[in-house]
């Protein structure tokens, strides 16, 4: 089966009554994915969760389009992004496609001061830098440098930072994010050849539970669109859940790398698949062995999907000038590959400490206005010796 949690306190049986100490009937919500189909929770509230008493204001938060059909390949210095106080103000989509949103984010105060639900999109954030807490209406998650938090559409959520300097770089995706199929068995039961178990992942926890009535604002994110609504009770006044929806962590720390003779494919790095694209985690890894290896890729050709790498630590091998912050995008349609005299210095390395996250979209990317104010404009062309 797929990972089951719980917390708090909950009936026995669902759909039946759950008395207050004090009287009265707690209010069931089931918190379902891809209609009654996928993954669901039900949760139990103090309050009904439906209390809309305003809609305060309504406005686009849609990106905005640099180049729509792109063949350039390009490098974004993500930490020439500046911070700002706001974390929804300082998201910044990069790179976008019918199907997802990636982007960065400098925020620098804690999201305190309303609540923010993405209704659209599960969203997985990176943590490049920061430490803090991620706190939800089904549980808090405590999170640090190289955690991915997996929050699904529908969460409602604020974040704690513990510190001045928060680096994100964050996915916004239409489909819901999975761990890869080829990592289980038909129950969903992580095997052994899996780099990670479900030892590994990081699940809510702390339940805050508020009988709160007054005026509470959420961001709620939809179709392109920031509708500032009021609820006339706290969000979150959940007394207990069970299920398979909900909010999780997973350090990149903890992906176990798969290595061979020679050179293995990007897949061997997979971490979370979606019906249009996949993750990967490229992490510290002794290289191929066989006495003829070339450490360095091999190079090949995007015809399938557009290759985005986020740059997090380390030194990375195959590619020349590149730097904590960075992404590169290298779009379907040309072949891609080491810089020039990286597949000659790889010979005889024996490991690489380089810590990455890389996304392959199945569909083109659009480059954003965003986007092309960190683009170092010369990178499409750094494979000319």
């Amino acid at each position: 089966m797929p990972l089951y949690h719980k917390l708090g306190s909950f009936p026995q049986k669902r759909h039946t009554q759950f008395e207050k100490p004090n009287g009265g009937l707690y209010y069931e919500q089931l918190f379902g994915t891809e209609g009654f189909h996928g993954n669901s929770s039900l949760l139990y509230h103090v309050h009904r969760p439906t209390q809309i008493k305003e809609i305060l204001n309504s406005y686009s938060v849609e990106p905005k389009i640099a180049i729509g059909k792109n063949i350039k390949s390009l490098l974004l210095k993500g930490f020439e992004l500046k911070p700002e106080d706001d974390f929804l103000d300082s998201r910044k989509p990069m790179l976008v496609n019918r199907d997802c949103t990636i982007g960065l984010a400098a925020p620098k105060q804690s999201l305190r001061s309303y609540f923010y639900k993405n209704a659209d999109a599960d969203e997985m954030i990176f943590i490049h830098k920061g430490k803090g807490k991620l706190r939800t209406m089904m549980g808090n998650i405590s999170f640090k440098y190289g955690d991915y938090l997996i929050i699904p559409r529908g969460i409602i959520y604020q974040i704690d930072f513990d510190t001045l300097e928060n680096r994100l770089f964050y996915v916004e995706s239409f489909a819901p994010f999975y761990t890869p199929k080829r990592y289980k068995n038909q129950s969903g039961q992580h095997l052994e050849h899996s780099p990670f178990c479900e030892r590994d992942f990081i699940l809510p926890n702390e339940l805050e539970t508020h009988d709160e009535k007054g005026d509470f604002l959420i961001k709620i994110k939809k179709e392109g669109m920031i509708h500032e609504i009021v609820y006339a009770t706290h969000p979150f006044d959940v007394v207990g859940w069970d299920g398979y929806n909900f909010p999780y962590g997973f350090s990149i720390h903890n992906f176990e790398p798969i290595t061979g003779r020679v050179h293995q494919p990007p897949p061997v790095h997979q971490t979370f698949e979606t019906a249009t694209f996949v993750v990967c985690s490229f992490v510290p890894r002794l290289y191929d062995y066989h006495p003829k290896a070339i450490p360095a890729p091999y190079n090949h050709s995007n015809i399938d999907s557009d290759e985005v790498l986020y740059y997090v630590d380390g030194d990375f091998m195959s590619r020349n000038n590149i730097e904590q912050g960075h992404i590169t995008l290298h779009p379907k349609g040309i072949p891609h590959g080491p810089a020039p005299g990286a597949m000659e210095r790889s010979i005889g390395q024996t490991i690489t400490h380089e810590l990455a996250v890389m996304v392959d979209t199945f569909r083109p990317l659009m480059v954003t206005e965003e986007a092309m104010g960190l683009d170092d404009g010369q990178y499409y062309k750094s494979w000319v010796e």
